[in-house]
């Protein structure tokens, strides 16, 4: 209980401290070689760290949400689930629009140095929805760029596309092939295999 706890706490500050600003607690949540995966950005955990703090720098609005917590321990590795909802807020087309995603965050820890740790986060992307700000606003989307991307993240990925990020388009969703390697990744790493991003 004591292992799950900390990794929850883990999973608890990751959110707060990256919406609040706070990169040294955002930081300690990972391991020296973590490794994100998002939408619109992968990579390790240095380069997150700076490209959020620009992002927040430059006004970016993405907040995060936990829910339930799902924690499997298997010796010095544990692979969290953890119900999240991403709420980011931008302008599309000129209308300014709040888009909410709802999924998980897959998250592969590791107890190193007397800690729990993030070496590799993987969000699981289930349902999205994108609403103007303003209800009185009329928003008429492309729907070219919005069959683009898959219906767990189409449109967080519409909104990120036009504020001019690149969107990894075959990120796992509820369903699917990329969701059950996933799953097979995680299953491997806590029979001790190694994970690469």
């Amino acid at each position: 209980m004591d292992d799950r706890l900390a990794i929850r706490d883990v999973v608890e500050t990751w959110a707060n401290a990256r919406d609040s600003g706070d990169w040294e607690a955002f930081r300690a949540c990972w391991h020296d070689d973590g490794y994100m995966m998002a939408t619109w950005f992968q990579g390790p955990k240095e380069d997150f760290i700076r490209v959020s703090q620009e992002g927040w720098a430059k006004g970016v609005s993405i907040l995060h949400f936990t829910g339930g917590c799902r924690i499997t321990v298997q010796g010095t590795r544990a692979v969290a689930q953890t119900r999240m909802t991403i709420m980011q807020r931008g302008e599309v087309d000129g209308v300014l629009c709040d888009v909410a995603c709802t999924g998980r965050f897959y998250d592969f820890f590791e107890w190193r140095d007397a800690r729990w740790g993030i070496v590799l986060r993987q969000p699981i992307y289930e349902k999205d929805r994108l609403d103007a700000v303003d209800p009185a606003a009329s928003l008429v989307l492309d729907p070219d760029l919005l069959a683009r991307f898959p219906d767990g993240y189409r449109h967080l990925a519409y909104l990120q596309t036009r504020a001019g990020y690149a969107v990894k388009p075959d990120m796992p969703g509820l369903r699917g092939v990329e969701v059950d390697r996933l799953y097979a990744r995680g299953a491997a790493w806590l029979r001790g295999e190694p994970v690469a991003p």
